[in-house]
C-alpha cells in the first residue's frame, strides 16, 4: 500500500532541500531567527511583502497526491491546479494576498480548490551551482547578499573547459534552453493565429553580447543579477576583488546597451553578456527543485507549470466575436460614460 503523503511531509522535504531554511513556527517569523524571512519594499504605501519560506496557506494534515512547481503564483496557476487535480503549489517567488490570487484574498480562492501553497525564493538561492553551469562556468564564490544587501547575488566563476570564448557561452545557452523549440512554437502560433507580429518572452529575450566579440577568450566570470540591486559601483568593487575577471554575465534580469553597468564594464575592459532572462528560471531553478521533490516523495506526482507570455496587436487578438464585444464595451461603457444598459445593470 502506497504511503499517504501529507502537506507536512512536503514541508519537511522542502526544509531538507533548503538545508533547514523553511519557517517551522511563528517564532521563526517574528523573532528574527530565520534570516530568510525578509521584508521587501519599494516604499510604495501598502505594497511591501514579507518572504516566509515554507507553507503559506494550507492544512498540514491534508493529503497530497499531486504537486505543481511554478515560478510565480497567478490566478492562471490556481485555475490550472484546480482543473488538473493538483493538491499543492510550490512557488519560487513570495506570494501575497490579491497580487498572486486574482485580486481576491488568497485563502478563500485556494480553499475553493483544496490547494496548499508554499514559497521559497531567497531560501532556495545559493543552494546549487546550476545557473552558473548553464552559463558556462563553475562558481568558486557565491554571495547572496553582496554589499550587505539581502538578495543581491554575485557569482564568481571559472569558465568550463569547453567554453573558451564568448560565442561558446551564447551557443550553450541556446542549446540548454531549447531556443530552436521556442522559436518553432512561436512560428506555429503565428501561423495558427495568422499574425506574424506576435512576440513571445523566451524568443525575444535570448542571450545577447553587449561588449566584446564572440571570439573573445573567457577566463574568470562575474555573474550578476541586475534586478537585485547590483550597481555599477558593485561591479567596480567586484573587479577590484577579482582583478583577473574578464567577463560579466547578467542573467535573470537584463540591461540595455546604455546601462551604467554596461558602461562600467566597458571602462573596466570586461566583456558583457546578457544571459537567460527571468522567464527561463523555471528551468534553471524550478526544474531541479521539482526533480528533487520527486526523488524525496516518489509517491507523489510532480509537474512543472510553465508560462508563455505573448504580445499581440489588438486587431489580431482572439476571434472576431470577442473583438467586436471588446469594441462595444469600450465604446459604450468605458468611453461614453452616459451609456449603459439598464437591463444588465451596467452603468
Amino acid at each position: 500500500m502506497d504511503e499517504i503523503i501529507k502537506v507536512k511531509d512536503v514541508l519537511n522535504a522542502l526544509d531538507k532541500i533548503t538545508g533547514g531554511r523553511c519557517v517551522k513556527n511563528l517564532d521563526d517569523i517574528f523573532s528574527g531567527k530565520n534570516k530568510f524571512v525578509i521584508m521587501k519594499s519599494s516604499n510604495i504605501p501598502g505594497k511591501e511583502c514579507m518572504e516566509m519560506p515554507g507553507l503559506i496557506c494550507g492544512n498540514l494534515e491534508a493529503t497530497v497526491k499531486k504537486i505543481a512547481v511554478t515560478m510565480t503564483l497567478t490566478e492562471c496557476n490556481i485555475e490550472l491546479a484546480g482543473a488538473t487535480g493538483v493538491d499543492a503549489i510550490i512557488a519560487h517567488h513570495p506570494v501575497v494576498d490579491a497580487a498572486n490570487s486574482g485580486g481576491v484574498t488568497m485563502r478563500g480562492y485556494l480553499n475553493l480548490y483544496g490547494l496548499s501553497v508554499f514559497e521559497l525564493h531567497e531560501a532556495f538561492h545559493g543552494l546549487h551551482p546550476g545557473i552558473a553551469y548553464i552559463h558556462g562556468h563553475k562558481s568558486f564564490r557565491v554571495d547572496i547578499a553582496y554589499g550587505n544587501i539581502p538578495g543581491n547575488i554575485l557569482y564568481v566563476g571559472k569558465a568550463l573547459k569547453d567554453i573558451p570564448t564568448i560565442g561558446a557561452i551564447l551557443d550553450r545557452l541556446n542549446e540548454f534552453m531549447g531556443m530552436q523549440e521556442e522559436q518553432k512554437m512561436l512560428l506555429t502560433e503565428k501561423n495558427v493565429r495568422n499574425c506574424h507580429d506576435i512576440c513571445e518572452t523566451n524568443v525575444a529575450t535570448g542571450g545577447k553580447l553587449l561588449v566584446g566579440t564572440r571570439e573573445n577568450k573567457v577566463g574568470t566570470i562575474l555573474h550578476i543579477f541586475p534586478h537585485t540591486g547590483f550597481t555599477a559601483q558593485h561591479l567596480e568593487m567586484a573587479k577590484r576583488e577579482h582583478p583577473e575577471a574578464d567577463t560579466v554575465i547578467a542573467s535573470i534580469s537584463r540591461v540595455g546597451k546604455d546601462s551604467e553597468l554596461v558602461k562600467k564594464a566597458e571602462e573596466l575592459g570586461l566583456n558583457f553578456v546578457v544571459g537567460n532572462c527571468h522567464a527561463m528560471e523555471i528551468l534553471e531553478n524550478g526544474l531541479p527543485l521539482a526533480i528533487a521533490l520527486q526523488k524525496i516523495l516518489p509517491e507523489v506526482e510532480v509537474v512543472l507549470f510553465r508560462e508563455r507570455i505573448t504580445s499581440t496587436p489588438l486587431h489580431k487578438v482572439g476571434t472576431t466575436a470577442i473583438r467586436n464585444y471588446a469594441d462595444y464595451i469600450a465604446s459604450e461603457y468605458l468611453i461614453n460614460k452616459e451609456g449603459g444598459n439598464e437591463q444588465t445593470g451596467i452603468r
